[in-house]
């Protein structure tokens, strides 16, 4: 036995000191190989939209109500089943509402716990006990296992499970039982959640749904490019800071920022009020929801166009700061002509719709003026200052990653950039090319710098700008796009200037010699996996599909984001994958929480079958497995030390 073996072993030893209890510890490994897999969960593209999400999270996708359909059949009517479901869904709001509605509760209470106690017993039913007892709530856990357990020596069953039930009832506690067992049952419903990118920007309560992700039981997150550019404004580039900020206003989310991460905007309320009180913003529209105050409407849209034309500054700045990043092109402020009204975008000259710009000096547009100095200054001190944002943000850092393999699946938000032949992209970064899987660990391994590194202020900087790279970059696999027309979307008319051409990863995602070259690069095998991939919509409108190259390829954004909705006809794909197979869920656009609970009206619409196992996945099948049978080969070594006198056995 090698040296490094035996100092292992011996560690492993304090853990398990006898061969009674690595024997016991190997036959319950043994025994969770053989168990079901759990269920995968995988979600994209939220875009703040954290009703929607939240809904999302507590039906599992739909996965909730065909736990009820399996297990009540055609004994429960449609009706029963929909309150039953919403019930689990909401059971704090439901109740209230039961409460006031209900003749007679306690008859109410009876059937209902009966109801949640079968839905409990069948999705814990893939767990072992052990796992089972670690998600019970605490106030209830012995009552609840004492239901949910066969007692083989109790005669009659049905009587003590009643008599159980009877009591919860009569002690006043049948509410508090029933939002227990609702929330046991979302827990064990999914096993673990994928986020494959863009929580932030758009919608209104992004932060909502970060504090929920820190609150889920398992969860992991793939960035995607507007993640990106929260992390980098939490790391204080002031590029990100102003696109941050420049979204929100454009949405009406500036309450998201003030009232959700506690950012002090009044310097550039200030600021925008000030200089901008007699210049044309028409062009800064506000794309504002049913929740906006109107009032706020015309210093908004000051705003909107002050750290418009601060970030269109700081870009340039860092454009010529890193010539590296070859995006000389998105230099515009100073091929404006502001005598003819028009700016040269390539070989084109383009009319503007405005040249109102009290800030810029045409002989030096992208020097900041020195109100705007401040008001930067105080923007960085207020995002890297923000205990909320900065605690987010670490939590995407530990959790999150720009890709993922897992279970056989590549998950990443935006493409692996390729070139028209298939061939991947070689990009260089600070003077080294970089293609494929090591382009996205290097800009991964850049982009944590940007955030954690203390000592050493160049390589932070350095990690700050590739952060927003990584946001706008033509090459950035979470982009996807050869440029972002942030200044011709607000200036120019012109439909034509505004085109973003996307990566030719888009047009050969049916080609599966370039798939399986995907798969190659990251080690995986094409025959037995799957791309799963966000930020584009499905334009289900346009006949579009989210299901690529035979089912090997899934893209799973329909549009989350309100914004999208009337463009791809839907409100999101998500998926699920199970020990049974996978299956892609698309959803009608969500009312409201308030109309889920009293309407009882869900969201699922249809499941398309991406594949069908034909033989049932265990947990031997999952990376997880793996990691099981790694820890039983190390146990089994141990007990053969155990057997040979090589370790000695402790506390016999």
């Amino acid at each position: 036995m090698e040296e490094m073996e035996l100092k292992f072993l011996k560690q492993l030893a304090k853990q398990y000191p006898t061969i009674a209890a690595a024997s016991t510890e190997i036959i319950n490994l043994q025994s969770i190989l053989n168990l079901p897999n759990g269920t995968e969960h995988f979600l994209t593209d939220i875009h703040g939209e954290y009703e929607q999400f939240n809904h999302v999270l507590k039906n599992g996708s739909g996965a909730i109500r065909r736990k009820i359909d399996e297990e009540f059949g055609n004994t429960l009517s449609e009706k029963d089943k929909k309150a039953l479901a919403t019930l689990i869904y909401y059971p704090e709001e439901k109740l209230a509402l039961i409460s006031k509605e209900e003749e007679n509760l306690d008859d109410w209470y009876k059937i209902t716990l009966h109801r949640l106690v079968q839905i409990t017993k069948r999705v814990s039913s893939k767990y072992t006990r052990s796992k089972v007892r670690k998600a019970l709530p605490k106030d209830f856990a012995y009552v609840i296992e004492e239901l949910i357990t066969e007692k083989a020596e109790v005669q009659d069953k049905e009587g003590y499970y009643n008599e159980i039930i009877h009591t919860i009832i009569r002690i006043g506690r049948p509410q508090e039982f029933i939002i227990a067992l609702a929330n046991l049952i979302q827990r064990l419903v999914v096993d673990h959640l994928h986020i494959v990118g863009d929580i932030f920007d758009r919608g209104p309560g992004p932060h909502i749904i970060m504090d929920t992700l820190m609150a889920y039981h398992s969860v992991d997150v793939q960035w995607g490019n507007h993640d990106i550019c929260w992390i980098g404004a939490a790391s204080g580039s002031t590029a990100c800071i102003a696109n941050v900020i420049r979204i929100a206003a454009k949405y009406g989310n500036l309450d998201t920022l003030e009232e959700g991460y506690g950012i002090n905007l009044v310097p550039l309320a200030t600021f925008a009020m000030e200089t901008y009180a007699d210049t044309d913003c028409s062009a800064f529209t506000i794309k504002y929801n049913t929740d906006y105050n109107t009032k706020d409407l015309s210093l908004d849209m000051k705003m909107h166009k002050a750290i418009t034309m601060i970030q269109l500054k700081l870009e340039g700045q860092l454009i010529m700061r890193r010539p590296g990043f070859k995006m000389e092109e998105r230099l515009l402020l100073d091929k404006i002509d502001f005598e003819k009204k028009t700016v040269r975008v390539g070989d084109t000259v383009y009319d503007m719709k405005d040249t109102d710009f009290p800030t810029i000096d045409p002989d030096n547009p992208y020097e900041l003026t020195p109100e705007e100095e401040m008001v930067v200054e105080r923007l960085y001190q207020t995002f890297t200052n923000s205990e909320k944002l900065q605690r987010h943000v670490r939590f995407l850092l530990s959790k999150g990653s720009l890709y993922k393999v897992h279970n056989s699946n590549l998950l990443y938000h935006g493409c692996v950039p390729l070139e028209e032949d298939g061939s991947f992209s070689e990009v260089d970064i600070y003077g080294k090319k970089y293609k494929g899987k090591a382009l996205y660990d290097i800009l991964d391994y850049y982009a944590r710098k940007g955030f954690y590194s203390v000592n050493d202020m160049t390589e932070k900087r350095m990690g700050q700008d590739i952060l927003w790279y990584i946001w706008t970059g033509p090459d950035s696999p979470v982009f996807g796009k050869d440029k972002m027309a942030t200044f011709e979307a607000y200036f120019i008319e012109d439909k034509n200037a505004k085109k973003e051409k996307k990566n030719h990863y888009y047009a050969l995602m049916e080609n599966e010699d370039v798939v399986n070259h995907i798969f190659e690069e990251f080690g995986l095998n094409p025959e037995t996996s799957h791309i799963i991939n966000g930020h584009v919509p499905v334009e289900l409108k346009k006949g579009d599909t989210p299901i690529k190259c035979g089912g090997k390829l899934l893209i799973i954004d329909g549009g989350f984001s309100k914004a999208y909705q009337e463009k791809t006809g839907i409100a999101g794909y998500t998926l699920v994958a199970n020990s049974h197979g996978m299956w892609l869920v698309a959803h009608e656009p969500f009312e409201s929480k308030e109309a889920a609970v009293r309407k009882e009206t869900d969201i699922v619409s249809d499941s398309l079958p991406v594949e069908n196992y034909r033989v049932r996945h265990t947990v031997l099948d999952t990376d997880a497995g793996k990691e099981l049978k790694e820890n039983i080969y190390y146990l089994e070594k141990l007990l053969d030390a155990f057997r040979e006198g090589i370790i000695t056995e402790k506390g016999v």
